[in-house]
């Protein structure tokens, strides 16, 4: 015998489904009512003095971020962010080559004016997952071969798919595909591509082990595909006198075009020791070599971070590159202080290309009324076999809200 419904039963039921849409409606409201806006300002000077015949650059320019965030709805959310960049008070004597400004009168300074969409996604995040779909800043671990290049006021983005899954408390990983690399020259560099990164890391008491392949590809009907595999151990452990860092990574690399194929090694080992609260490092990096013909490459890297800030191998050279460092930073006077030593030498060496030079690097950086974050920087190339003879200094003060 069927069982009878009741009326009231009928009529709670054709009320829930009525309300549904509006209970609905009503968490999406609450969702985008919990919207946050965010700014961020950063002004900086530039100089730029290089021993050819360029003349001395000389920029100011004032990077704002403003954007929005939406909160969550059944897991999903959303960000737009806009950036903008703008010489100030007339400081704008240099040249940034890809976008056509003051091409050969000065020396670069990679900082256009632009405004343009910054970041522009939707996320769905769970437990342990959290995807992400549209413009989106990706940057892993050191930005050794994926970065932001948020040095530069007009920082790199990626058009894709990135999804992060946490396995375990230990074990995560890490995927993306990118259609569209957003440069760091405005839209002047942009490129389409079919680029795929994958990052896997299981971390301890001691240390991170990471496993990674960055298959790169520009989407432009030819052959040009670079692809990078490697493995990273980095950590530290802690004794009653000394806080003992350690890093040692290993990589290689096929390239591939129309004509050509080429192979090379990339090698880091890096220890150093925190004593009091000043931090000493030692560290060997090797982009290598195949022959002479072809250098280790990081195109996709925030660059302006390793071999030197004067930024002379943002390509690195057909000789390869080895790069022995020692760094020591420290709390002082408000602030800390930083100061680097490289020493650049080529992999597999030519009779015109052995030494690279050297350089010193110079940081202070400090907070003012807990809002404000001041900094100056200095970097000295000395050329030998290599480019010439560069000094570049930067001043800055930025604050977010």
């Amino acid at each position: 015998m069927a069982a009878k419904i009741s009326t009231r039963a009928i009529l709670s039921i054709g009320i829930a489904m009525a309300l549904a849409p509006i209970a609905q409606a009503a968490d999406w409201y609450e969702a985008l009512s919990d919207i946050k806006a965010s700014a961020d300002f950063y002004l900086r000077y530039e100089g730029a003095s290089q021993d050819n015949a360029l003349s001395d650059a000389n920029a100011l320019t004032l990077r704002t971020f403003a954007g929005i965030e939406s909160g969550e709805y059944n897991g999903f959310s959303f960000k737009v962010e806009m950036e903008d960049s703008r010489i100030v008070l007339g400081q704008g004597d240099y040249t940034v080559g890809p976008t056509g400004y003051n091409v050969g009168e000065y020396s670069v300074i990679a900082d256009p004016e632009t405004t343009e969409l910054d970041q522009a996604y939707i996320q769905y995040r769970s437990d342990n997952i959290k995807i992400k779909a549209g413009r989106q800043v990706i940057a892993l671990d050191t930005h050794r071969f994926i970065g932001s290049v948020a040095w530069r006021q007009d920082r790199q983005t990626f058009d894709g798919i990135s999804v992060n899954y946490k396995v375990s408390d230990n074990i995560n990983a890490f995927y993306a595909y990118v259609n569209q690399r957003n440069r760091i020259f405005a839209e002047a560099a942009d490129f389409d591509s079919k680029d795929h990164f994958l990052n896997v890391s299981y971390s301890n008491n001691i240390g991170k082990l990471t496993a990674y392949a960055y298959l790169l590809e520009i989407d432009n009907d030819t052959d040009n595909a670079l692809d990078t595999y490697g493995i990273r151990y980095a950590g530290s452990y802690s004794t009653d006198s000394a806080k003992w860092l350690y890093t040692a990574e290993v990589a290689k690399q096929s390239s591939e075009n129309a004509t050509n194929d080429f192979d090379a090694n990339y090698l880091l080992l890096e220890a150093g020791a925190v004593v009091s609260g000043v931090t000493a490092k030692l560290g060997y990096e090797v982009l290598g070599s195949d022959n002479g013909n072809y250098g280790f490459a990081t195109p996709l890297a925030t660059l302006h971070k390793f071999n030197g800030w004067s930024d002379q191998f943002l390509g690195t050279p057909a000789q390869g590159l080895k790069d022995l460092s020692a760094t020591i930073s420290a709390k002082f006077a408000g602030g800390k202080w930083t100061a680097i030593y490289h020493q650049f030498d080529a992999d597999e060496a030519s009779l015109a290309i052995d030494d690279l030079g050297s350089e010193i690097n110079l940081l202070y950086t400090t907070k003012v009324a807990e809002r404000f974050n001041l900094g100056v920087k200095y970097a000295n190339y000395s050329a030998d076999d290599f480019s010439v003879d560069t000094d570049r200094v930067w001043v800055w003060v930025s604050t977010k809200f």
